[in-house]
């Protein structure tokens, strides 16, 4: 209820128009929005190009970026969000912070560590269907993992949409499912 303090994270693609524009969405329904840029400023057209760099850098140290990113926030209490590798940094913050509120997950999950333990964590997951990036069968034991570990959590499918749907930048842009995908997530926050 009220106002949310929200950490949102850039795609393999960088910190696009898109992820502005959404903070910009998210703004406006009276959030308070980060959008740190992990890759300092690089942005890419396409898909391999973004993962070759995330290769480069390393998995530790993108989420070293992120941890220091979220560290002077996270006694607000913070609602970690993402899109795709965004998502699946914000869901690996989240799952390790005692005080993270909620979790909005935008076209993208991540293994969940055996540590991982939270309590009734509210979370979110919007995904296209089908999409080679979350396979069903990896979604579904996410799913039952994530219950396993305390979250709380709700999915959203959108038939025939492309992975990335929400960035009107790329060829997965759908504008009904990007819509949809917003008006349910901004009920979401309504809620925490």
């Amino acid at each position: 209820m009220g106002p949310m303090n929200i950490m949102l994270f850039h795609s393999t693609y960088g910190l696009r128009p898109a992820v502005r524009d959404a903070a910009d969405r998210l703004r406006a329904a009276g959030h308070e929005v980060w959008t740190p840029d992990l890759f300092e400023g690089r942005t890419f057209g396409t898909v391999e190009e973004g993962m070759a760099l995330k290769d480069e850098l390393g998995k530790d140290e993108l989420l070293r970026r992120a941890i220091l990113a979220a560290a002077p926030y996270s006694e607000r209490g913070l609602v970690y969000a993402g899109f795709s590798f965004g998502a699946a940094t914000a869901q690996t913050l989240a799952l390790g912070d005692d005080k993270a509120r909620g979790l909005l997950l935008l076209h993208g999950t991540s293994d969940i560590a055996e540590s991982a333990s939270v309590d009734d964590l509210p979370v979110q997951l919007h995904v296209a269907e089908p999409d080679a990036f979350e396979p069903d069968d990896w979604l579904g034991a996410w799913y039952l993992r994530m219950g396993r570990v305390g979250a709380d959590v709700e999915v959203y499918r959108y038939p025939g949409a492309g992975h990335l749907y929400t960035d009107p930048g790329l060829p997965d842009y759908d504008e009904e499912a990007a819509e949809a995908t917003w008006r349910v997530a901004l009920g979401f926050l309504d809620t925490l």
